[in-house]
């Protein structure tokens, strides 16, 4: 029986590499195709990896937590008479992942005021660190290191004091100021406060002019920055990109740069179709259907009426789809991830609220399957939830389009000489100009709206 090579799958179009979260067979465990020998961390989810041939485990080549490119050998499956010497010896040395410290660092995402923690990346410092500080002398504030003063501005509490009125009017034991008639009759008429007045007279007695000067003196500032609590501890920290997040800062300007955009946006009447959810979800044992489900199952029909929108930019030709493979751009903490809702087109609304549910729950548990992470001819990106009234979202290439979906909003309407509330929502699609233009999208976004303002014809 051959010698099998387990190498790293590409489990997804943008993979480059992946991590082995764990290894749930060991060295020397018989393996039979179709074993789930590992979970894989990619770019997007935790996926599951097959054994594709049978025979003994005999050789783990990366450690669990440790990445290898895509295609790197990273375990050995032979019978226990093979020799697999000559395989493990042509096997490239695993580089470290990219952005994995070679020496003891700090925790990612730590806080430190130390210039050696600080990683070599952009930093959102204020400006006015880059001008040249001001000489102080060395037992001042500024005394600390010029590395110390790139890194971290000074806290207003040890800045250098800033000048104020000080309370020095000499006073008797009763609390009297001294001040002379004239001073005292000035300062009733300014309403000044000689208890914060300094005096300049004999014995530091208070005359005209030192309550003329205060007046004309901003005293009020000092006195409100003098009161403000002391600000502690560095500007600002720089945190290491997650994978999710490196790999949209990788793949973004690929598409909002190269790709020609433009936005066709419509405002649709919601009242029918919230009114007909409604309907659906007091029936007793029917799933629950959601805004973004009636969505769904728009854009899948309408792809298939207009099949040039659902298509994509292939260099020298445009492939156009004629199945509707919808991606549901779901938000986690560490960034966004466009799981692949398949044949939305031959799916009742039924079935796309179940399933689309399962997929948005399997993708914030990092569940996903490999099939599931691409190979979507559309996407809707639905930020509703998040109360936003209207934004345009970027393309996902090879896509030709995405939807930008907003909250469903009670707002006035004018009907006929009347003015209603009603239900609105607006809806934007991003396309790609090189696959369609204007019309296209627009009469795409028509047929959206359609469906959505006569919401019975989803049952269809």
């Amino acid at each position: 029986m051959a010698v099998t090579k387990v190498v790293m799958p590409k489990l997804s179009e943008a993979m480059e590499t992946g991590k082995v979260i764990k290894w749930l067979k060991k060295e020397g465990d018989r393996i039979q195709g179709g074993d789930i020998l590992a979970e894989i961390e990619t770019d997007k989810a935790d996926v599951e990896m097959e054994a594709f041939g049978a025979g003994v485990l005999r050789k783990i080549l990366l450690a669990p937590g440790d990445r290898a490119p895509v295609g790197s050998l990273i375990a050995v499956i032979a019978e226990p008479n093979e020799d697999i010497a000559s395989v493990i010896a042509g096997a490239p040395a695993m580089a470290p992942a990219p952005g994995k410290p070679t020496a003891p660092a700090s925790t990612p995402g730590a806080i430190s005021d130390r210039p050696a923690a600080v990683p070599p990346q952009p930093r959102s410092e204020d400006p006015a660190a880059r001008q040249p500080a001001p000489v102080r002398s060395p037992a001042g504030p500024g005394a600390e290191s010029p590395a110390q003063n790139d890194i971290r501005r000074e806290a207003p509490g040890r800045a250098a004091p800033v000048m104020a009125p000080v309370a020095s009017a000499v006073q008797h034991a009763g609390g009297r100021v001294k001040a002379s008639p004239l001073a005292k009759k000035v300062a009733a008429q300014r309403g000044v406060d000689l208890k914060v007045v300094q005096g300049s007279g004999p014995g530091g007695r208070i005359i005209r002019r030192d309550v003329e000067a205060a007046t004309s003196a901003p005293a009020a500032a000092p006195a409100v920055a003098r009161a403000m609590p002391s600000v502690t501890g560095p500007e600002y920290e720089d945190r290491p990109l997650t994978q999710i997040r490196a790999t949209i800062a990788k793949r973004m300007p690929l598409s909002k740069a190269p790709v020609p955009h433009f936005y066709v946006t419509s405002e649709v009447a919601m009242d029918r179709a919230w009114e007909l959810r409604d309907e659906l979800n007091s029936l007793e044992g029917a799933p629950k259907i959601s805004v973004n489900d009636f969505v769904i199952r728009a854009c899948a029909l309408a792809l298939i009426q207009h099949p040039e929108v659902n298509a994509s930019f292939q260099g020298d030709s445009v492939r156009v789809w004629h199945r509707a493979h919808i991606g549901i751009a779901v938000a986690l903490d560490e960034g966004l991830i466009t799981p692949v809702l398949r044949d939305c087109h031959a799916k009742s609304l039924s079935q796309i609220a179940v399933e689309a549910r399962d997929l948005a729950e399997r993708t914030r548990a990092r569940k996903l399957k490999a099939h599931e992470l691409s190979g979507a001819t559309f996407s809707i990106s639905n930020l509703g939830m998040f109360d936003v009234a209207e934004f345009s979202a970027i393309i996902n290439p090879p896509e030709g389009a995405i939807l930008a979906v907003g909250s469903v909003r009670r707002v006035p309407v004018a009907e006929g000489d009347e003015v209603k509330v009603g239900r609105r929502m607006m809806i934007t699609l991003s396309c790609d100009h090189r696959v369609m233009d204007g019309a296209m999208g627009a009469r795409f976004l028509q047929t959206v709206k359609r469906y959505l303002e006569e919401p019975l014809r989803l049952l269809v």
